[in-house]
This record gives C-alpha cells, sequence and structure tokens, in this order.
C-alpha cells in the first residue's frame, strides 16, 4: 500500500503570527504535531492557547503564516472537505435558538447530511449520547440543563462530526471533578481507540501530564518546550513557564505537580 504525505501529516503551524493592535498574542509559532493521540496546550492566561487553537481552527485568520492540518491548508480549503477532517469547540458557545440535546448533537453530522440526516447518521448520534453518558438528557431542552450537562452536549456534538482531528477549547469547563475526569477519559479513549487526533486547551497542568500523550507548553505567545509529559514536568522548566515555585512527585505512575503562590 502507498502511504500519501497527507496521511502521514498531522497538524503543522509555521510561523503563525496573531496581532490585537499593537499586542503580539501569537508570535511566529511554528509546531509539528503527529496523527493520533492527545496533545494538551498548557501556559498562563494569555500565553496565546486559545487563539493558536482558533487559528489551527480557522475559526480566527492569522496574520502571517501558515496552518495545515493533515496536509490541507486550513486558510484556502473548501469548508465542507475540511469539516469532514476537523472539528471545533470553542471556549464559549451560545445559541439563539431552542434545542434539545438531540438536536445539537445532531447538528455535529451536517458536514456529512447537509441537514438531512440518514439512518447511518442518527446511529453516530445515538452513539455520541451513549459516549458522553447523555442519553437520559437526550430529549431536554440546552437551557434546562446545568453548564456541565451542557459542555458535555456541545463536546458530545464534536465527536459525533466523525473527524479525524477534534479541536476542544478548555473542554473542562464547568465540569466537576467526577465528570472532568469522565470527560478526558473518554477523549483519551478517542484517541486510542477510535485513532482520533485530539488537541485540547487545558489550565490544569495534571490533567495534562495524566491523559496527554505530548504537551506544548507556552508563554508570552510562543512556545515556549514542547515534549512527552516526563520532558515537560520538570519543576525548572515549569516555574519559568509560570512564574512559581514547583514541585513534581511520581505518584502511582503519574508525574503530578504541586506549587505555592
Amino acid at each position: 500500500m502507498t502511504v500519501t504525505t497527507t496521511e502521514l501529516t498531522g497538524i503543522r503551524a509555521e510561523g503563525v503570527t496573531k496581532r490585537y493592535g499593537r499586542s503580539l498574542v501569537v508570535d511566529d509559532v511554528s509546531l509539528d504535531l503527529p496523527l493520533g493521540g492527545v496533545t494538551a496546550l498548557i501556559g498562563p492566561n494569555g500565553a496565546g492557547k486559545s487563539t493558536l487553537l482558533a487559528i489551527i481552527g480557522r475559526l480566527l485568520a492569522a496574520d502571517g503564516g501558515r496552518v495545515s492540518v493533515a496536509g490541507l491548508d486550513v486558510s484556502d480549503t473548501p469548508s465542507d472537505e475540511l469539516a469532514r477532517r476537523m472539528a471545533v469547540l470553542r471556549q464559549e458557545n451560545h445559541l439563539d435558538i431552542r434545542l434539545t440535546v438531540r438536536e445539537l448533537v445532531t447538528f455535529g453530522r451536517y458536514p456529512h447530511s447537509k441537514g438531512r440526516p440518514t439512518a447511518d447518521d442518527l446511529v453516530h448520534v445515538e452513539r455520541a449520547l451513549d459516549y458522553l453518558d447523555l442519553g437520559d438528557l437526550a430529549d431536554r431542552y440546552l437551557d434546562q440543563l446545568s453548564g456541565g450537562q451542557r459542555q458535555r452536549a456541545f463536546v458530545a456534538m464534536v465527536l459525533c462530526q466523525d473527524t479525524d482531528v477534534v479541536l476542544l477549547d478548555e473542554p473542562l469547563n464547568n465540569l466537576d471533578l467526577c465528570h472532568a475526569v469522565s470527560m478526558m477519559g473518554r477523549l483519551r479513549d478517542a484517541a486510542s481507540e477510535l485513532g482520533r487526533t485530539v488537541v485540547v486547551v487545558v489550565h490544569d497542568l495534571n490533567v495534562a501530564s495524566c491523559y496527554a500523550d505530548t504537551i506544548v507548553a507556552m508563554r508570552d505567545g510562543r512556545v515556549a518546550a514542547c515534549g512527552s509529559p516526563a520532558e515537560i514536568m520538570q519543576p525548572r522548566l515549569l516555574e519559568d513557564i509560570y512564574g512559581l515555585p514547583v514541585r513534581v512527585h511520581e505518584i502511582d505512575g503519574q508525574l503530578i505537580a504541586t506549587y505555592y503562590g
């Protein structure tokens, strides 16, 4: 079997830059992420994590540089083609129409169904509902749910899109500890069992350490370090990134950081 360049290429950013007025929020970022696995973007507030993710997901145009996903230039690939390769969850999601959870999740099939879901599309919808433990809430309206339940519904919609690449900006927002652990476990399974490439912005260092294959640490709009959890969970490195003392402990085979103000 011949393997094409597209099959070998993951997410590539080359010299990506973004400004807001005089503020340089993403500063000449170049990054190569392989297909498959979970990548976590970490760093302090204002580091450029969400902006970089938005540029990769074509939610935001870069002022300079180039981004490709699976060999496709995100700036000029037709939207419907890109939507069959990449799904994106924004940090904030607002809807002007009243939808049930099932109706929302069905929107994830739009790139495939063009608004006319087939029996196969509905199978994907039910699978996504079950995957995020939303079966009992499927016919509830979104405005009847807690913030955490709505967040799970939006993640289910993104997974229902059934793309190779999934980008999630702070998917743990509004989730309690139990559901945050469950969510990361589901995303870990989506990468390991379903072969997805999952990229998440997270604030919790220990979530990144326990669930990610690759961690990209950002500071001041630049990539400060990129590597495995073992390479990134180093006290000196983390102190430079976050500007406070950090200790790293190994607990049950996981690297866990503690920090002090």
